[in-house]
């Protein structure tokens, strides 16, 4: 999943791809570089970040997501309201990733139900500026888990099918640094067998991770090797998908992780 922020204030790429030619050319080349699903969002969700009205999410994201399916080209729509989820797969998005899982907008659930598309559910506790405070946890993969467990139960009340649900521990939503390495080792635990995307790309956490004279980690851009180790560490593990910024750089990794796999199986590697 390929992220393209159209946004003036993303924390990696802000303004990067703020008008609609920039970022459909963005678009078509995280296409090329092997992205599956291009995520197209319009709203920041950074540390600190205001929120943007439906209205103008909805202005910056559906030329985009048009214009990119007109040519081919897969896509997702991060948003937390159910009208701009609505427009956007109506515009051609076939998948709705909501980074808080359906708790800002009490009419996501039952939009995506109507709209009959996968939905990613993100594990989330406060909108941007007050979300570090909230990173409180005597075991962060059982209360992670939990909380996944309760949005999975509200969706398929609301009429979401189960194998359409999606889920992402939410890597730096209410967890600022050592609370994600938990969550990336114990996949399973708090999963339960469900799909998982992992969205690691750049973030924070990785930044103390590497931090070392000589390396500028509180650069996001620094943290783009990080980003590809765990990108082949969540393949590994049998996540369903890696949101990432640097598309090649992942489908790099996959096929490095596909290789490795291929040569443990009893029969042997073939190239």
């Amino acid at each position: 999943m390929g992220i393209l922020n159209v946004t003036p204030d993303s924390f990696s790429d802000g303004g990067l791809y703020a008008e609609v030619d920039a970022a459909i050319a963005r678009g078509l080349q995280l296409a090329h570089d092997g992205a599956d699903l291009v995520d197209v969002g319009g709203e920041s969700t950074r540390p600190g970040a205001a929120r943007v009205t439906p209205d103008v999410e909805r202005d910056r994201v559906v030329p985009v997501i048009r214009a990119l399916t007109a040519a081919g080209v897969a896509t997702s729509i991060d948003t937390m309201n159910a009208s701009t989820a609505r427009a956007a797969v109506e515009a051609g998005a076939s998948v709705v990733n909501d980074v808080s899982g359906g708790l800002t907008d009490d009419a996501m659930a039952a939009t995506v139900a109507d709209l009959a598309v996968d939905f990613v559910a993100m594990h989330w506790r406060a909108h941007s500026p007050a979300m570090d405070a909230l990173d409180a946890y005597e075991d962060v993969v059982a209360e992670v888990g939990a909380e996944l467990d309760a949005r999975v139960d509200a969706l398929v009340a609301a009429g979401v099918a189960e194998q359409r649900i999606v889920l992402d521990p939410g890597l730096g939503f209410a967890k600022v640094t050592d609370s994600n390495w938990p969550l990336l080792a114990n996949l399973d635990a708090w999963a339960r067998g469900r799909r998982v995307l992992v969205g690691a790309s750049r973030k924070r956490f990785l930044g103390a991770a590497i931090a070392r004279d000589g390396v500028d980690a509180a650069d996001p851009t620094a943290r783009e090797h990080a980003t590809t180790a765990v990108t082949a560490l969540a393949a590994a593990a049998g996540a369903w998908g890696v949101r990432v910024h640097d598309a090649r750089a992942a489908v790099d990794a996959l096929h490095v992780v596909s290789a490795w796999e291929n040569a443990r199986r009893p029969e042997g590697w073939a190239p």
